[in-house]
């Protein structure tokens, strides 16, 4: 008996120990120093082989990246890993967890997937005692991180929230439960950005001092450009725990385009607090770049090659390209943001490099679609609504740049459908490239919205009569003069204001109708008998020179002052008109032997 007192506190001081070796490689897991989590949870493996704990966690140490999904050989590791356990010790349930999230990476069936997911809460229920009924917090936590670690779309959030929930309610001090709930709130859009900080903020009321709670709050803030909060919690995060790499290097990104010196005091920072690997060797060669350092920073960037290779790094060929962009070889450049794009994974592009990729592919015509399609990409994969906002406009400038308004104008609808609101400069923009484009019907419908929006600017008005005269482009079908007719109907409700308009498409009008005349009487059947009967043709004319002389008519009402030159001109085409109209609608019986008057000219 008094052994076996004497070795309980031996259990419990091993217990103690094992519980704080696992809380320090699942606090550098979530610090993203990933190499030193893998070697924590390998000693606890290597230590007891049998321990499904100490293998689920080195399976995520084994998955885990420093943002994004990882790698196919990633996967396959930990799957491994996972399935040796399960034919070791069995269906346990943080194994079955496991699988579940590498399902979730291979994308298999979601449903499939959550079978696996309770089939392990199941298992984990406590059966008996004060606990009797709860399942394990640990392993509805687990499932909750599966969600979270994989791409939007891929994992079920709404169910690792309701899991996530659960989880807090059986476990009143893990703070990781509710970081992974702000996760998968973002996981599904954005939007959700508030839903987020709430579930982060619970996580600081278990630890005050969770500086991964500070530093997620901050990224979501620094998501919606308020520099004042995300300044505030990066702080913050830094105070609670200055060992943490992530706020450091949040910051050396920040600062990286605008402020190089500051960058620098934060990079030193991450390289001196994260693991020392080649990523962070890669950071100082972006740095050297930054720094107008360009033959530095492509010493680094080869060395980096050589060593580790573009396949781990990808984004070295991105930083050859911009080196050689400064350096003005965008030949070079152009090669290596088209190495970096087709191999690149979504989550390493970040919005800078669709920048460069527009920038330097417009310097080669004809390469303008090639970069839109970059910038598919980045709208596809970016979850910043300002982002996408510049990314669509990137494209706009581009296809105005280039010279091709039909492509200008489809990204402008799709920027101002996405963006929800029109502006002045929007509809400008947008009756412009409509107009460039030659579609006409979409530029008076766009400019009648542009007058409705903005009745007192001329612009839209402008825009809608060159569409509408550019309807009828050789003034036969008339179509130019039936759309003036919107527009007349708008200036009719201000005669005074709109007058010289109203009378330039009088005029407009007028000539059209000079011109189907004359077209008229070349005609073959266009006759009058001698008894004063007439073709039907005719009867066109005559109803044409009807129509003329109302518009006259309301030309000379405009500028009733027989002294202004519009009245001037608006009565001498009315008189010509009137001839024409007189003879030909009452025409002189032709007597036998005697030739007919001519008729006035056209």
């Amino acid at each position: 008996m008094k052994k076996s007192l004497l070795f309980l506190p031996v259990l419990v001081l091993m217990q103690v120990t094992l519980l704080a070796q696992y809380a320090e490689g699942i606090k550098l897991l979530n610090y993203e120093k990933n190499k030193s989590a893998k070697e924590v949870f390998q000693k606890l493996v290597d230590a007891n082989p049998q321990d499904p704990q100490a293998i689920y966690w080195l399976g995520q140490a084994l998955l885990a990246t420093d943002g994004g999904e990882p790698s196919k050989d990633q996967v396959a590791a930990a799957k491994a890993l996972y399935q040796k356990g399960l034919a070791s010790v069995g269906s346990n349930p943080w194994l079955v967890v496991g699988m579940g999230h590498i399902e979730l990476l291979e994308r298999g069936d979601i449903n499939s997937v959550k079978q696996k997911f309770e089939q392990a809460i199941t298992a984990s229920t406590e059966t008996k005692g004060k606990n009797k009924g709860q399942a394990n917090a640990g392993i509805l936590n687990a499932i909750g991180r599966a969600n979270a670690k994989v791409a939007s779309g891929a994992g079920d959030n709404l169910y690792a929230i309701e899991k996530l929930n659960q989880a807090g309610q059986n476990d009143l001090t893990n703070p990781d439960i509710f970081i992974n709930k702000g996760i998968n709130y973002l996981k599904m859009g954005g939007e959700n950005g508030g839903e987020a900080v709430k579930a982060y903020q619970e996580a600081l009321t278990r630890d005050p001092k969770s500086a991964l709670a500070f530093y997620r709050i901050g990224k979501v803030y620094q998501s919606q450009n308020n520099k004042e909060l995300f300044e505030q919690n990066f702080d913050n995060a830094i105070s609670a725990d200055p060992a943490c790499p992530l706020p450091y290097f949040a910051y050396y990104l920040n600062y990286a385009n605008r402020d190089v010196n500051r960058a620098k005091e934060y990079l030193d920072k991450y390289v001196s607090t994260a693991d020392k690997d080649p990523k962070t060797d890669y950071f100082v060669a972006e740095y050297l770049f930054r720094a107008g350092k360009n033959d530095e920073s492509l010493a680094k960037v080869q060395e980096l090659e050589n060593s580790v290779g573009t396949t781990e790094l990808p984004r070295l060929n991105m930083l050859y390209a911009y080196n050689y962009d400064r350096k003005g070889d965008s030949v070079q450049a152009k090669s290596y943001l088209e190495k970096f794009f087709a191999n690149a994974p979504a989550d390493k592009i970040e919005p800078t490099d669709y920048e460069l990729a527009v920038k330097i592919l417009t310097r080669f015509p004809g390469s303008e679609m090639q970069a839109a399609s970059y910038l598919e990409k980045a709208i596809a994969n970016d979850t910043s609504r300002v982002n996408k906002q510049s990314y669509m406009q990137q494209a706009a400038d581009m296809f105005a740049k280039s010279k091709n308004p039909a492509e200008q104008l489809k990204w402008l609808k799709r920027s101002v459908e996405f963006k929800g609101t029109t502006t002045e400069a929007d509809y400008y923009k947008l009756s412009a490239a409509a107009l460039g484009a030659k579609d006409v019907a979409q530029t008076m419908e766009i400019a009648k919205n542009y007058m409705a929006a903005y009745p007192d600017k001329p612009q839209p008005y402008s825009f809608y009569r060159r569409a509408a005269i550019a309807s009828d482009p050789d003034t036969t079908s008339g179509k130019g003069v039936e759309n003036l007719q919107y527009l007349d109907s708008i200036y009719g409700l201000n005669k005074d204001k709109y007058k010289k308009e109203l009378f330039l498409n009088k005029y407009y009008t007028i000539l059209y109708y000079i011109n189907k005349q004359n077209a008229l009487k070349k005609s073959p059947d266009f006759k009058v008998k001698s008894d004063g009967t007439k073709t039907e043709v005719v009867d066109q004319f005559l109803a044409i020179c009807q129509k003329s002389l109302q518009v006259t008519d309301q030309m000379i009402e405009l500028y009733p002052d027989v002294n202004d030159d519009n009245n001037k001109f608006a009565q001498s085409v009315k008189a010509e008109i009137q001839k024409n109209y007189d003879y030909y609608s009452k025409p002189p019986v032709k007597k036998p032997n005697t030739p007919a008057a001519p008729p006035a000219k056209g």
